[in-house]
C-alpha cells in the first residue's frame, strides 16, 4: 500500500466547525488554526516521512486538539504514518515511557512483514472505500519495560479516522463476490494478498494510536496460561507466577509461596500440593496451627477465612505473644506479607503467601488485586489437591478395600501419614490398623424362618420329581425292549425314592442319588431316544429339564434360591435408601450383609466423626430409626412375594448393646472386627442370639411375624417400650408385648428380650411415617 502523509482532513474538520461556530473565542481560535495552516499547505498537500521533525511544531499546533496539552502527562498517545512503527507528536508520558524503556529499546507495534499489519490495512479500505464494517483484526500488544526493568504491557488502538482511502487502478477493485470471499477465509494469506496487491491503494492522512496499560489483565492471562499447564514442572511454575506477581503489584523482590492445611489434623503442611516456599512453616515441614499463629491470626485466617495483611512485620510482631510466624519472617528478611486463604468447601485447604523485603509494600490494597486471581489460583490447587486426594483414595483401596464414607476421614489421614513420609523421604512404614474407641453398636437381621429346612425341602422336591420322571420312562421302554438293565434301574429308583420320600434328605443320599442319575441313568436316556415316538418325547421333555452340568433338576431349588435373591436385592435396597436419612441424624458407620435374609451393623460414637459433637440423644434416634426401618423392611419382605415362585417367611431381631465399645479395621484381614476380649461377647452373643431359646422352653426367641428385641438392663427395657407404644399408637405395632428371658449364650448371662408383632402395611413401604414425624411425636 501507498502512503501519503498529510493533515488535510484535520484542516477539513476545522474549517466545518468554523461554518457552524456561533462563539466568537472559538471563531477566533479557529481561524488562526486556519491561517496557520495556509502558510504551511505542504501539511495539507503531503509531506514524507523524513520530514517530520522539519514540520515537528507545525504538527503540534494542528493537533492540538486531538492532543490536549492538559492531558499530556496523563495520556499514553501518539500520532502515526499509517501502518508503520513511525510515530511522532508523542504526549509527554509516552515520552517519559520509552526514556525510561532505555536507549536500546525497540519500538515495533506493526511489523512490516506482519500478515496482522496487511490484514488490518486490507480492513480499514474495506470499510472505508467499500463501506464493509468489519473487524477481522487482532488486538494489539506492545510490551515496554518500566525503569525497574520490569515488563510493562499495553494494548495499542488504532484510530483511523484521519485515513482516506484512493484506489489507483480500476483494475483493483474488488467486487461482491470478492469480498465475500475474503471475509469467508480471513487468515487465508495468498487470497488477501491477491485482491491487495502492492501499490493497488493510497492512504491519505495518518493515524492515532493510545496505549493502554493491560499489565494486571496480561498477568493474569498469563497465570491462567501457567495453572492450566499441567505439563510445566513446579519449580517452573512457581518462578513464573513469582513474576507475574511482580508485574501485578509492580513491586521487585517479591516472593510467593504456599502452605497446606490438613483441616482433620489443624496442621500446617509444607510441599504437598506444589514445590514452592511455606514462608509460614519456614524450616518446619508440619506444625499445629496452633503453635504456628498468634490469636489474632488464628481467627482471621482459619476462623474467618479472611486474607492476614501484616503491613510491618517488626511491628506486628512487638504487638504478639506468639512470634513463630514473624520470627520466620524477620529471619529471611521480610518486612511485610500477605497471607491469603484458598477454600474449599468453606473448608481452608491451604495459604496463599506473598512476602516482600520492604515495609508497607504489602497492605489491603494489594488484596484487592490478589482477590481478582485468586479464582484462577483456588482453581489450580484444587486440582491439585484432587490429584492428590486420588492418590490418598487409590492407596486406600490398595490397602483397606471399600470403605465407609463415614470413616472415610481416618483413613484418608493414615494415608496421608504415609504419602508425607514419602514426600519427606522418611522412612517406609506400614499402613497402621484403624481404630475407633468408645462406640455404640446396633445390630438387627431380618432371616428367613427355616432356611435350611426349606432349602433342603426344594432339593427333596426336585429329585422325587426327576426320579418320578425316570420311572415313568423306563416303564415304557419295557414295552418296546424287554431289557434287564431296566427292572435292574427302576428297582434302585424306587428304593432311593422310598428312603427320601419318607425323611428329610441327608448330603450323602443326595450324593448317592445324583451319583446314580449322573453315571448309570443320564447316559442311557441316550439310547432310549432311539425307541419309538411314545419314548423318545418323554425322554425329550426330562432332558430339557436337566441342567447340563451337573445333570438334575433344579427348578424347586432355583425357584427357591430366585425368591431368596429377589428377596434379598428388595430389602438391601430398602435399608441403603433409608440409610441415606439416618446419616442426616448423625454420622455413623454402616454395613450389612446378605445371607439368608439381610442383617445390618451400625457403630456410633464421637470418634466416628470430627466434624460433630456426639450426644447420646443422637443414639437414641438411631436406635428409634432402626425399629421403624425393621417394621418397613418386613412389610418389604411380604409385599414382594406376590410375584415370586416360592413363599418364605421371615422372623426380625434387634440386638440392644448397653455398654459402648471399640472397633478396629485389620489392614491383614482387610475388614471392621470389635477391638479387645471384652468386647468380644458383642461378636459372640450378635452370631448365636437368632438360635437362642426362651429360658426353660425349645422355643426360638425369633419367630414369624414378629421382631424380638434382646437386651440386659431395665433402663433399655423402658426406652424400647416407650418406642413400641408410640408405634403401636400408629398402628404399626399389634397392641400384645411378651416379655422373655433368654437361656446363656456361651457365658453370657442375664439376657432379655421383648417380643412384638407387626402390622403389616403394605403403604408403609412408601414411607408414609417419615422419622421427623416419630421424631416430633414421640420428642426423643
Amino acid at each position: 500500500m501507498l502512503v501519503n502523509l498529510t493533515f488535510k482532513k484535520v484542516v477539513d474538520q476545522y474549517k466545518e466547525r468554523l461554518k457552524n461556530e456561533v462563539n466568537n473565542f472559538k471563531k477566533l481560535y479557529i481561524s488562526s488554526i486556519l491561517r496557520y495552516a495556509d502558510d504551511n499547505e505542504e501539511l495539507v498537500s503531503g509531506i514524507k516521512e523524513d520530514e517530520l521533525h522539519t514540520y515537528e511544531d507545525s504538527i503540534n499546533v494542528l493537533l492540538s486538539d486531538l492532543f490536549p496539552a492538559a492531558l499530556t502527562l496523563n495520556e499514553i498517545k501518539a500520532a502515526t504514518v499509517p501502518f508503520s512503527n513511525h510515530i511522532f507528536n508523542k504526549t509527554e508520558r509516552l515520552k517519559n515511557l520509552l526514556k525510561d524503556a532505555g536507549d536500546d529499546f525497540h519500538f515495533d507495534i506493526m511489523p512490516n512483514d506482519s500478515f496482522d499489519t496487511f490484514r488490518m490495512s486490507c480492513a480499514i479500505i474495506l470499510d472505508k472505500y467499500y463501506h464493509k464494517s468489519i473487524d477481522i483484526s487482532r488486538p494489539l500488544l506492545v510490551v515496554i519495560p518500566d525503569i525497574k526493568g520490569a515488563d510493562r504491557t499495553y494494548r495499542v488502538t488504532y484510530n483511523a479516522d484521519f485515513i482516506d482511502i484512493e484506489l489507483n487502478s480500476e483494475d483493483h477493485g474488488l467486487s461482491e463476490n470478492d469480498i465475500k470471499q475474503l471475509l469467508r477465509s480471513p487468515d487465508d494469506n495468498q487470497l488477501w494478498k491477491h485482491n491487495f496487491p502492492d501499490g493497488s491503494y493510497t492512504f491519505h492522512g495518518f493515524g492515532i494510536i493510545t496505549f493502554t496499560d493491560v499489565t494486571i489483565d496480561a498477568a493474569i492471562s498469563d497465570l491462567k496460561t501457567i495453572l492450566l499447564d499441567v505439563s510445566s514442572t513446579e519449580t517452573n511454575q512457581t518462578d513464573k507466577i513469582e513474576s507475574i506477581f511482580r508485574n501485578i503489584f509492580n513491586l521487585e523482590h517479591l516472593k510467593v509461596g504456599f502452605t497446606s492445611f490438613d483441616h482433620f489434623e489443624k496442621t500446617f503442611e509444607s510441599n504437598l500440593y506444589s514445590a514452592s516456599e511455606s514462608y509460614i512453616l519456614g524450616e518446619s515441614q508440619e506444625r499445629h496451627c496452633d503453635t504456628t499463629l498468634c490469636s489474632d491470626s488464628y481467627q482471621q485466617l482459619i476462623i474467618n477465612s479472611e486474607p492476614l495483611i501484616i503491613t510491618d512485620v517488626e511491628n506486628y510482631a512487638s504487638k504478639i505473644e506468639n512470634k513463630f510466624l514473624t520470627d520466620n519472617l524477620l529471619k529471611n528478611g521480610f518486612k511485610s506479607a500477605i497471607f491469603y486463604p484458598i477454600t474449599k468447601s468453606k473448608k481452608l485447604i491451604g495459604v496463599l503467601e506473598i512476602v516482600s523485603k520492604k515495609v508497607f509494600a504489602l497492605n489491603s490494597f494489594n488484596v484487592l488485586k490478589i482477590e481478582s486471581v485468586a479464582g484462577y489460583i483456588k482453581a489450580a490447587l484444587i486440582r491439585t489437591e484432587q490429584e492428590y486426594q486420588n492418590s490418598i483414595k487409590a492407596l486406600i483401596q490398595t490397602e483397606c478395600t471399600s470403605i465407609h464414607p463415614s470413616v472415610q476421614w481416618k483413613f484418608e489421614r493414615e494415608a496421608r501419614r504415609l504419602i508425607k513420609a514419602k514426600v519427606h523421604h522418611l522412612k517406609s512404614e506400614p499402613f497402621k490398623d484403624i481404630g475407633f474407641p468408645d462406640i455404640h453398636p446396633l445390630y438387627g437381621q431380618i432371616d428367613i424362618v427355616g432356611s435350611s429346612d426349606a432349602r433342603n425341602k426344594a432339593i427333596k422336591q426336585d429329585l422325587l420329581n426327576q426320579l418320578d420322571q425316570v420311572c415313568e420312562i423306563f416303564t415304557f421302554a419295557k414295552k418296546h425292549e424287554k431289557l434287564p438293565i431296566y427292572d435292574q434301574i427302576s428297582y434302585r429308583v424306587l428304593a432311593y425314592r422310598k428312603d427320601i420320600d419318607n425323611d428329610i434328605i441327608d448330603a450323602n443320599s443326595e450324593r448317592d442319588i445324583i451319583k446314580l442319575l449322573r453315571e448309570e441313568i443320564n447316559p442311557v436316556m441316550k439310547h432310549l431316544l432311539k425307541l419309538p415316538l411314545e419314548v423318545s418325547e418323554l425322554v425329550k421333555g426330562y432332558q430339557a429339564q436337566v441342567e447340563t452340568n451337573s445333570g438334575v433338576i433344579y427348578k424347586e431349588r432355583n425357584n427357591y434360591d430366585t425368591s431368596v435373591q429377589a428377596i434379598n436385592e428388595a430389602l438391601t435396597s430398602a435399608i441403603d435408601k433409608r440409610q441415606q436419612e439416618a446419616q442426616q441424624i448423625f454420622p455413623h458407620y454402616f454395613e450389612r450383609f446378605k445371607t439368608d435374609g439381610v442383617e445390618h451393623n451400625i457403630y456410633v460414637g464421637s470418634s466416628i466423626t470430627v466434624e460433630q459433637d456426639f450426644n447420646v440423644v443422637y443414639l437414641y434416634n438411631l436406635r428409634l430409626w432402626q425399629l421403624q426401618t425393621m417394621i418397613e423392611m418386613e412389610n418389604k419382605f411380604y409385599s414382594i412375594q406376590e410375584n415370586l415362585p416360592s413363599v418364605i417367611e421371615a422372623a426380625s431381631m434387634i440386638l440392644v448393646f448397653d455398654n459402648t465399645l471399640s472397633i478396629r479395621y485389620r489392614i491383614d484381614e482387610k475388614r471392621f472386627d470389635v477391638d479387645g476380649a471384652y468386647n468380644a461377647r458383642y461378636e459372640v452373643v450378635k452370631k448365636r442370639i437368632d438360635k437362642a431359646h426362651i429360658k426353660g422352653t425349645e422355643e426360638r426367641i425369633t419367630k414369624k411375624g414378629k421382631i424380638a428385641i434382646i437386651f440386659t438392663d431395665k433402663e433399655t427395657e423402658r426406652e424400647y417400650l416407650r418406642y413400641i407404644s408410640f408405634l403401636q399408637h400408629n398402628n404399626l405395632l399389634g397392641k400384645e408385648i411378651e416379655h422373655f428371658e433368654l437361656e446363656d449364650v456361651q457365658g453370657v448371662v442375664g439376657l432379655k428380650a421383648l417380643r412384638v408383632s407387626v402390622l403389616y402395611n403394605i403403604e408403609i413401604t412408601e414411607g408414609t411415617l417419615s422419622y421427623d414425624d416419630l421424631v416430633k411425636e414421640l420428642q426423643v
